[in-house]
């Protein structure tokens, strides 16, 4: 393994020399890519440098116990941080999702249920916003279509990062989200005090860095304008500011009509398409790459039920790690680290098994 890692280091030294190059100062894309890649290395390199420390520790004192046994009594307690060091490393070297570090869009969508579906979506919206503050992210509401109760229809959210570090990355935490969220709960609809089942679906997509990283030809979009709507369907502009970008070739319809600017929904539009095509771009990359980088956890199918919240018995549960806990009202809250780490950690077991078959 420690083999394995010389490659690595030079690369590290090589993004070092790069990263003062001022044409890559002067290229804010570019330049974050790169940062990202030597934050990525700079852990490997701790890593490494912390197993080869303590290895020479260890023989260090392995020789001098042959002159006095009192340095015996070190050792031990050397080869467990040894070995926990050369665990961490051991899963550093496995291949990170190259979107990692990325910045998300996010969109929640009702399902299954109607108004209580809309609800739900509310709920999630709130939930994501309040865990991306305890992360310290920014977040913001690029489009919204509510429902006559106060619920949403659909919500894209942007969420922007704090880190250059891909481990701590908005995507490498928020990717695992896509997928239906099942609700159990009484309906505010409901007179009878029944619990009902309904369902609302999340989508995530990497943000993408800068407009020249996926070109997007005017020739191969259709822009048509509109007037926006609010609950119900009635018209609350009196001017054609909505946007509905088609992108041709792909057929994917991106609408926006949060702002009162033309202008402003069609930069969303436009934000929320390129997101849209980079993820298409990744999904198509991952369906041909070993199974050592694919996601075991993230999945592609967005009509795969990933997790239920039952309301009743203050109980969130998700069907892919076997994560359990009573403690639904604050996740509700924002206290989601426990079942994204629960993901993470699923991931990365599935992903350190498929490379001992490999090897």
């Amino acid at each position: 393994m420690l083999s394995s890692v010389q490659a690595l280091l030079a690369e590290h030294q090589e993004l070092q020399t790069k990263l003062s190059d001022p044409s890559v100062l002067t290229n804010p894309a570019l330049n974050k890519k790169l940062n990202r890649r030597y934050s990525e290395l700079n852990a490997i390199v701790t890593a490494y440098n912390s197993v080869n420390s303590l290895q020479s520790d260890i023989d260090a004192a392995k020789e001098m116990a042959k002159e006095d046994e009192e340095f015996a009594k070190e050792i031990p307690g050397l080869e467990e941080k040894l070995h926990e060091s050369t665990e961490k490393l051991r899963r550093l070297l496995i291949p990170r999702d190259p979107d990692d570090g990325r910045d998300v869009i996010m969109e929640i969508k009702a399902g299954e249920g109607g108004a209580e579906s809309a609800l739900f979506a509310a709920d999630l919206l709130r939930m994501y916003i309040q865990y991306a503050n305890s992360k310290g992210w920014k977040t913001e509401i690029l489009d919204k279509n509510e429902s006559d109760l106060g619920g949403y229809k659909d919500v894209q959210l942007a969420i922007k990062g704090n880190s250059a570090d891909p481990a701590e990355g908005v995507f490498a935490h928020l990717k695992y989200e896509g997928g239906v969220h099942r609700v159990q709960r009484v309906p505010v609809t409901e007179t009878q005090g029944r619990i009902h089942t309904s369902a609302a679906g999340v989508l995530v997509f990497p943000e993408v860095d800068a407009p020249e990283e996926v070109e997007i030809a005017a020739n191969d979009i259709r822009i048509d304008v509109f007037r926006s709507s609010g609950p119900g369907g009635q018209s609350v502009n009196t001017t054609d500011s909505a946007v509905r970008i088609t992108h041709l070739a792909t057929g994917i319809v991106v609408s926006m009509q949060n702002e009162k600017s033309q202008l402003q929904n069609r930069e969303a539009a436009m934000r929320v398409l390129r997101a849209r095509l980079l993820a298409a771009q990744q999904e198509a990359i991952e369906a041909t790459q070993s199974a050592a980088r694919k996601s075991q956890v993230k999945s592609v199918d967005r009509s795969e039920r990933i997790r239920t919240y039952n309301f009743p018995e203050n109980r969130i549960a998700d069907h892919r790690t076997g994560y359990k806990a009573y403690n639904l009202d604050q996740v509700m809250d924002g206290a989601l680290e426990p079942v994204v780490q629960s993901a993470i950690a699923t991931d990365e077991e599935a992903r350190l098994a498929a490379l001992g078959e490999q090897s």
